[in-house]
């Protein structure tokens, strides 16, 4: 199974995917999803689904059976729309309250097995080299604390510099 986690216009989204597969999960916005609002009551009180029952509620055990995810995201000061970037917040169920120490860094453990592929493809007329450096750093950090074997991450300019970049038609 894929994600595919965004945050464009439903008429952008169908441009670039006007055949999204059944083996596709698209999560968008659809104007209902709640703040993190840190309780970690989906570490304790209900174990890998968050407390708020707003649809997104299933994100961390939705990323632990994906294959891959794919993230479409404005760049914004070097990071997430705050829609995708509430999304990711809410995802942290996919890990375990408990810490294991890597390459001399503190992570939590993972809650599942499986990992997933992450592709990362950000947008905006005005990305500053210094905003892409920090994308970057961003994504990577990311990919070590979720466990994503595998990453990239792109920018483009517009929705038409990403579909004839990424050869979509």
């Amino acid at each position: 199974m894929n994600v595919i986690i965004h945050d464009l216009m439903e008429r952008q989204f169908e441009t670039l995917f006007p055949h999204v597969g059944k083996d596709t999960c698209v999560i968008c916005d659809t104007g209902r999803i709640e703040n993190c609002i840190g309780c970690f009551g989906c570490w304790i009180k209900t174990p890998g689904k968050c407390v708020l029952k707003d649809g997104y509620e299933h994100m961390g055990e939705l990323l632990s059976k994906s294959d891959e995810v794919v993230i479409i995201s404005r760049c914004c000061y070097g990071g997430y729309s705050p829609f995708v970037k509430n999304v990711l917040d809410r995802s942290i169920s996919v890990l375990l309250p408990f810490f294991v120490t890597r390459k001399d860094e503190t992570h939590h453990k993972h809650r599942y097995k499986k990992g997933f592929k992450l592709s990362v493809y950000f947008y905006g007329d005005a990305i500053s080299p210094s905003e892409m450096e920090t994308a970057k750093k961003l994504v990577r950090a990311n990919c070590i604390n979720l466990y994503v074997p595998q990453y990239k991450v792109r920018f483009y300019k517009s929705m038409e510099d990403l579909c004839q970049k990424e050869g979509i038609q």
